[in-house]
């Protein structure tokens, strides 16, 4: 099947451009990875600490907080400081929506 020149150009202006395609690859791909997709998910929930992160997902604190420098790379997360610990929060809270409605697609 042959488009028009009118048909494929409404079709290509709701491709996004350059910026925004590499804006949307970055953002999925904090969700390409179990432990970074786990992290996401307690947060969501509540913010917390690396230590709390670790006990409740039985994984290391190293691993932890490499995983959460990435999220805070990718605009993900933020962080506070609250004496001797840092609390880890999602930075926007439009990620819980997100999720949720990844989770109707593939339910």
């Amino acid at each position: 099947m042959d488009l028009g020149l009118k048909e494929e150009y409404t079709i290509k202006k709701y491709l996004p451009n350059k910026q925004n395609l590499k804006n949307l690859s970055t953002f999925f791909y904090a969700f390409s990875d179990d432990t970074r997709l786990q992290i996401i998910i307690l947060l969501t929930i509540k913010p917390l600490c690396v230590g709390d992160i670790s006990n409740m997902l039985n994984i290391n604190q190293t691993t932890i907080s490499h995983q959460l420098k990435i999220l805070k790379s990718l605009n993900i997360v933020a962080c506070d400081r609250n004496g001797k610990n840092i609390i880890y929060y999602i930075k926007n809270t439009s990620i819980e929506g997100v999720l949720n409605a990844t989770v109707d697609c593939i339910a």
